[in-house]
């Protein structure tokens, strides 16, 4: 995703993303925080048993986002703050490297505490590989010519969901399509939802 943002033109920062109400600009300050709290989280050990695993680390609310939460109130105006993407762009390339850089160093089988939790590193990681497929599906939906998520990254990101859901989505469904329809991203075809029998009574599962 990293290199994604990297290569958009400054224009894209003014489209929309497939977060509501959120340019691309404001979902990439959001991407800042979220490496952000990638990198206080490994540097955070717990002595404490697990609490958690990596289904666990998800809250599924029952409402979507309205905006009114401080955070997500303040995060457009901390994108504004930033002016001229290319500051957006060095800002998250910075922190963004860094996080990847602790993660590919930290123990997997170390625990950490976040969100009054405490997982293991391995878990932590994989609830964050869902939570980055996402939000790359949110940075590119209105951007046709910009880079999609890594196959293999899709691949990880649908397992991990289907484990928060406790069940399988069909084969039929492409990954993308999967981690869009089960997040609520988009609503299902007809035929998809006779496909996804007695899942779909259970989508979309909103993740916080």
């Amino acid at each position: 995703m990293l290199d994604a943002v990297a290569g958009l033109p400054d224009e894209d920062f003014a489209q929309p993303s497939g977060c509501t109400g959120w340019l691309v600009r404001d979902l990439v300050c959001h991407l800042v925080i979220d490496a952000q709290d990638v990198l206080i989280t490994l540097a955070t050990p717990a002595d404490e048993p697990v609490t958690a695993d990596a289904p666990g680390y998800w809250e599924l609310l029952t409402e979507p986002p309205s905006g009114d939460d401080p955070l997500d109130a303040l995060i457009p105006r901390l994108a504004a703050a930033y002016g001229e993407p290319r500051w957006l762009k060095h800002h998250i390339d910075d922190v963004g490297s860094a996080a990847v850089r602790a993660a590919g160093l930290a123990d997997p089988a170390a625990r950490v505490r976040t969100q009054d939790k405490v997982l293991t590193v391995a878990d932590y990681l994989t609830a964050y590989v869902l939570e980055g497929s996402l939000h790359h599906l949110d940075l590119v939906a209105h951007l046709p010519a910009a880079p999609q998520p890594p196959a293999d990254t899709l691949a990880v990101a649908r397992t991990a969901l289907e484990a928060v859901a406790g069940a399988a989505f069909p084969a039929s469904l492409r990954d993308a399509d999967a981690l869009r329809i089960g997040t609520g991203r988009r609503a299902p075809t007809p035929a998809q939802t006779a496909e996804l029998g007695d899942l779909a009574a259970r989508l979309p599962l909103r993740l916080g």
